[in-house]
């Protein structure tokens, strides 16, 4: 259209305008505008269908590329790969996107692994074995049969269990093949501990002793308690060996000889546990590589400094409460940085650095609830009829597992976890071997262990 017959078609329409009345005006002017949106809509969508049909991956320099992809959620990144194969060779190129992924999960990342298909193969098999924990498919239960009376006392390490019985015996057991590899003559067994050369046994008849797993031979004894030894912990580093007894009183020994060194006083309830581990910080009362002493009753938690000093004050005194109705679970968690124990009330963490409670977890039903072992990333519950796994992002439980009619000891030590890596993070690997073991009424040991994960 040329000016003059556009100028001439405004005239016009100016004309016919003018003879309008005002509700007429209006309409024609709203007819107008809804005309002039449209236009506008259909020309920038005709513009943005041309923009969204490039591929930025393809035409944007690869390392822009990958720092958007970045900012993708990694179920998003997933959708990705499948729209096309330059797009899932591009994603599956990015070394930093699928590392970002598995932070997402928790995980403390080594970055100097550089290699992309390890950190996409370690995300998809961590997402695969939450939804298997999600849906009970994640373990399997198998049995260890040989005791001939109850089994009172459970100790994990490095896929072997050592168990305790009143048969006046002890066994050490291989949980993946379920074979019985040394099985020695003992005293009444409330608490056990070992290594690869000794086993401690700690006794109903009041008495502590260190049997030679190969001999079956008692190297040590020791007496002095005048109540049942609930708990052991020993350093070989420090030639030490602590004990919790019924008769209220934790005790310090000499590891090689025997003899009792000291005898700690304060608390007002059966000590049913003690942890000796070394300090991994620094406060005003301790230093790194210090070791220190925690022993536990149903009511506190006691710090006590040990080391090639024996005589010691205690450092501290924890509870959750005053009331003495609020009691503790018997599991403690020590790792040398914090304090975890579960209570009446939920489940606390103390700083060891400052003795604050850094944090407190309110479980659905903490009466019942029970703490088995707290990670970074999630935390292992039970109760009378199931394995619980909580998230603790979000202090959500993810998944659980059935539990047959166990024996669930007031004094925690007929049932335990046992590998604890992958609460800090399933990384691909971690999550293999023992869960969870506990003896049952029939005399055997009850196992949950991790399915493999093909």
């Amino acid at each position: 259209m040329e000016r003059k017959d556009f100028n001439a078609w405004l005239e016009s329409l100016s004309g016919t305008f003018v003879s309008l009345t005002d509700s007429q005006k209006n309409e024609s002017l709203d007819h107008l505008i809804s005309l002039s949106g449209a236009v506008q809509l259909r020309h920038l969508s005709n513009n943005l269908e041309t923009l969204l049909k490039r591929d930025f991956l393809k035409l944007l320099p690869l390392e822009l590329g990958f720092y958007l992809l970045k900012w993708l959620d990694p179920p998003t990144l997933l959708t990705c790969c499948l729209v096309c194969k330059q797009w899932n060779k591009v994603i599956s190129a990015c070394t930093e996107v699928w590392q970002e992924a598995c932070r997402s999960l928790g995980w403390q990342i080594d970055e100097s692994i550089q290699d992309t298909q390890h950190w996409k193969k370690i995300y998809l098999k961590a997402v695969r074995r939450v939804k298997q924990l999600e849906d009970q498919e994640a373990f399997e239960t198998s049995s260890l049969i040989g005791h001939s009376a109850r089994v009172y006392a459970l100790y994990y390490k490095d896929g072997l269990l050592c168990t305790g019985s009143d048969d006046l015996s002890a066994k050490l057991w291989d949980v993946c093949t379920g074979q019985c590899i040394y099985g020695i003559q003992t005293h009444t067994c409330a608490a056990v501990k070992f290594d690869a050369q000794k086993l401690v046994t700690g006794s109903f008849d009041n008495t502590i002793a260190c049997w030679d797993w190969s001999s079956g031979a008692k190297i040590q004894h020791f007496r002095g308690h005048t109540g049942a030894v609930f708990s052991v912990d020993y350093s070989d580093d420090l030639d030490i060996l602590v004990s919790g007894s019924a008769d209220f009183t934790v005790k310090v020994w000499a590891l090689a000889t025997g003899l009792c060194l000291n005898t700690l006083t304060g608390h007002t309830e059966w000590v049913t546990k003690v942890v000796l581990q070394m300090s991994q910080v620094e406060s005003v009362l301790h230093n790194p590589g210090d070791y220190i002493l925690l022993s536990a009753d149903k009511y506190e938690i006691k710090v006590w400094p040990i080391g090639r000093e024996v005589n010691c004050n205690c450092l501290k005194t924890l509870s959750v409460s005053s009331d003495r109705s609020i009691s503790l679970q018997p599991r403690l968690q020590f790792d040398g940085k914090s304090i975890v124990c579960g209570s009446d009330l939920g489940l606390y963490q103390w700083d060891f650095a400052s003795y604050d409670i850094i944090r407190v977890i309110r479980t659905p039903d903490s009466t019942n609830l029970s703490l088995l072992s707290l990670g970074d990333v999630f935390a292992l519950l039970f109760d009378n009829c199931y394995l619980y796994i909580m998230d603790l992002r979000t202090e959500k439980v993810i998944g659980r597992w059935p539990l047959p009619a166990y024996r669930k000891s007031k004094r925690g030590s007929s049932f335990l976890p046992g590998e604890t890596a992958w609460l800090t993070g399933l990384d691909g690997t971690n999550d293999a071997g023992l869960v969870f073991a506990t003896s049952m009424p029939d005399h055997s040991i009850h196992l949950v262990l991790w399915k493999a994960n093909g």
